[in-house]
């Protein structure tokens, strides 16, 4: 099951941006108050599963009593692993699976939901002591991540109690389908009525927790085998959850360590950035202002996380390079001369150059920075490249930081009107510039004034 939403997700090396912020926001939320309209189908959601709950109770009927014990070391096994979280991309999965299915063999079948309910509000209450979770949130825990129980029981209970055995493989097999329907219809109505998530989305964020479950459930199958003659067996399920607890918390540290390093290299980008203002005030405060149009044109494109992320810092340092060109070339009030030129053409090289030594993400980059002079039509600068060998990224930034110097007054020339650097910019599409950049910038900039 999983606790609050399902997820998918790749498991690379090194998590995507887009995974990086998901988490993140998810940590975030444990710590907020619920907004109103949640709260109260959450508070609906519920009473609906305290009623289903009792009324499985009352309905089912059972023989089996278990002594305090074995009833008291599944509530205690069942919470510890559903505060062994492992974080994916937009919730997180939890080996309850191991504590469940023998659950569902050892105490009274009617009682197995309110068990669950109970053992979750145990976990959820350890998190809101420790400041890790708002007390609202427990509602959310167990309106959502509860009804997974109810599933099962039915099964079983229908089928009436009985001994587990491999020969009842395909009612337990029904039994899993039925948890897992019950774990999607019931938060997959309450989001898609009170959020406008639809059950599709929800479903397909789901995969993986599901197969998580079908692969722990044989184990806490074989563990329910041995755990119907003696129900303390159920504490041989507690090494398999202290190891997960290890790579878990491994996991986290190197999450934790990813996003440290994610700041970390933003920090270093806005550093530079203003090393570049310090040197330059106006190289500067082009480069901020390219920025700007570099994240509308993206956004307008479609650009993914990452990628979006990458024309921030691109737009920020694509003129790094111009603190190692004398400022006496760079503020020339009149035409630069050949030999001028080329040198103020090496700043892509030389940005290059620095980000590299910088490495890492930055190195990354580094050589987008490169390409940021590259022209459409293969006249750019310093690799000669065309089209779509050109780095799309940089073309935004190419097309962004034209437009810009058009429209701001340099040393050598007053600032264009608007008017007619757009119409400049559209000129150059298909020779300077990619024109899906130019269709996405001048669609950008004639929509803002209108919006102001």
């Amino acid at each position: 099951m999983s606790t609050v939403a399902g997820v998918g997700e790749r498991t690379p090396a090194h998590l995507d941006l887009e995974v990086q912020q998901s988490i993140e926001e998810g940590r975030a939320r444990r710590l907020t108050e619920l907004a109103r309209d949640e709260l109260v189908s959450l508070v609906v959601a519920n009473l609906l599963l305290l009623a289903t709950a009792v009324s499985t109770a009352l309905l089912i009927p059972s023989a089996r009593t278990p002594s305090l014990l074995a009833a008291a070391l599944l509530v205690g096994a069942y919470a510890l692993a559903y505060r062994l979280e492992f974080e994916l991309s937009t919730g997180s999965a939890v080996p309850t699976q191991l504590v469940l299915v023998p659950m569902l063999f050892v105490l009274p079948l009617g009682l197995v939901p309110l068990t669950v309910a109970g053992a979750i509000a145990l976990a959820c209450a350890v998190d809101v002591a420790r400041g890790l979770m708002h007390p609202e949130r427990v509602l959310l825990q167990i309106g959502s991540n509860a009804w997974h129980a109810v599933g099962p029981v039915l099964v079983l209970g229908l089928a009436g109690e009985a001994a587990p055995s491999l020969a009842h493989w395909p009612l337990y097999v029904a039994a899993l389908a039925a948890q897992f329907a019950f774990d999607f219809v019931a938060p997959a109505v309450r989001e898609w009525l009170v959020l406008r998530v639809r059950p599709r989305m929800h479903l397909a964020q789901m995969g993986w927790v599901y197969l998580i479950d079908a692969c722990l459930a044989p184990i806490g199958l074989a563990i329910a085998f041995v755990a119907i003659e003696s129900p303390a067996a159920v504490v041989l399920s507690l090494p398999l959850i202290g190891l997960l607890l290890v790579f878990s918390r491994e996991r986290r540290v190197r999450i934790d360590s990813e996003l440290e390093l994610r700041d970390a290299y933003r920090g270093t980008v806005f550093l530079l950035g203003d090393v570049v203002e310090a040197d330059d005030e106006y190289t500067g405060a082009h480069s901020r202002d390219v920025v700007d149009l570099t994240l509308a044109v993206a956004d307008a494109l479609g650009l993914p996380v990452q990628a979006r992320r990458d024309a921030e810092f691109v737009a920020l340092l694509h003129d790094v390079g111009k603190v190692r060109i004398p400022n006496e070339i760079i503020n020339k009030p009149g035409k630069l001369t050949p030999e001028e030129r080329a040198i103020i053409e090496t700043h892509t090289i030389e940005g290059e150059r620095m980000l590299h030594r910088v490495g890492g993400l930055l190195g990354e980059i580094g050589r987008l920075v490169r390409s940021c002079h590259e022209r459409w039509d293969g006249t750019g600068y310093p690799d000669g490249l065309a089209g779509e060998a050109i780095p799309l990224v940089a073309r935004i930034v190419c097309c962004c930081d034209a437009f810009n110097a058009m429209t701001t007054d340099r040393s050598y020339r007053k600032a264009l009107p608007l008017d007619e650097a757009l119409a400049e910019v559209e000129r150059c599409a298909g020779t300077h510039f990619d024109p899906r950049v130019v269709e996405a910038l001048v669609a950008h900039v004639r929509r803002v004034p209108a919006a102001a």
